[in-house]
């Protein structure tokens, strides 16, 4: 009678635990962060309304540090 060996997989994962379907890395981190960066750019886009010469202000900024790196 023959015998086939069958491959097992280990029972152990050897990613990270955020790897593993349905299980995060560390519960309810990535609603927070979410959040949070939600929360960052509402008040950048309120921000951008209520003073736009913030956003003239800070095009200016971003050109004038680029043309800075052009030799």
């Amino acid at each position: 009678m023959t015998h086939r060996a069958r491959y097992k997989e280990p029972e152990d994962f050897l990613g990270s635990s955020a790897d593993v379907p349905g299980r995060e890395a560390i519960p309810g981190r990535g609603e927070c962060l979410e959040f949070l960066g939600m929360t960052l750019a509402a008040c950048a886009f309120a921000l951008f309304v209520v003073r736009p010469e913030v956003s003239e202000a800070l095009v200016h900024t971003l050109a004038a540090g680029t043309a800075g790196l052009v030799p």
